[in-house]
């Protein structure tokens, strides 16, 4: 099931109609209190989210559903006719799987809501934990720990860690990092990848320095323990 937040009567409409007709379930919302009665009676597999609406804009309903546990890893894409680096930061930084700018394709539109299911789909690294040092994370609890304290991460800062954690000593390059944890890159997206991994090193304090930055290449983890 896909709901859809965009009070823009026309563009809801054609969205909707192109995913039932690629069969996929989906139900439209023109304002944000209609969305959230019908999250109380069923959870979706997937949110496309604008961000200009009535009564609660897009990156303030995003932040809610990662900030509640039960819809914390929902995958969302947001969906906006603003279009500046800024704006597409924000968004991602807020916890965003993607993130599409208007006018955009109906193809398009289909594939990268195909690509994000199928990345929520995705149980390979389910029951695993890894341990470095005094850092511990659990994928199946997305838990972290330094020295046995909780570290509160973002989705995305804990799929990056997870990402760099389960291939230690490989050395991941921007665009590799941007493709595999946001499903797509950006002219100038990097530097959302190097704000999380700042943040991330500052989160885990001492812990942090086991992600090492690698020169006019990218990032990895020091395969010697914290």
């Amino acid at each position: 099931m896909i709901y859809f937040v965009e009070d823009d009567n026309s563009i809801r409409k054609l969205v909707l109609y192109t995913l039932s007709s690629q069969g996929i379930e989906c139900e439209g919302f023109a304002r944000p209190s209609e969305f959230w009665a019908a999250m109380a009676e069923r959870a979706p597999d997937l949110v496309l989210l604008d961000i200009m609406l009535p009564e609660e804009d897009g990156v303030t309903i995003l932040r809610r559903l990662r900030s509640t546990p039960e819809t914390s890893r929902l995958q969302i894409i947001m969906l906006t006719a603003k279009t500046s680096e800024y704006d597409k930061v924000i968004g991602l930084d807020s916890g965003a799987d993607d993130y599409i700018a208007k006018p955009f394709g109906m193809m398009e539109l289909v594939a990268r809501i195909k690509t994000a299911l199928r990345r929520a789909g995705n149980s390979e690294s389910a029951g695993r934990i890894y341990e470095l040092g005094t850092l511990k994370v659990n994928l199946t609890s997305h838990t972290v720990t330094v020295d046995g304290n909780p570290v509160s991460l973002t989705l995305k800062e804990f799929e990056l860690l997870a990402l760099l954690l389960g291939r230690k000593g490989t050395v991941f390059t921007r665009d590799q990092l941007l493709n595999t944890i946001w499903g797509y890159s950006f002219d100038g997206a990097s530097r959302t990848v190097d704000v999380h991994i700042r943040t991330l090193r500052q989160k885990l304090g001492g812990a942090g320095s086991c992600i090492q930055t690698v020169r006019g290449v990218g990032y990895k983890i020091s395969e010697e323990t914290v």
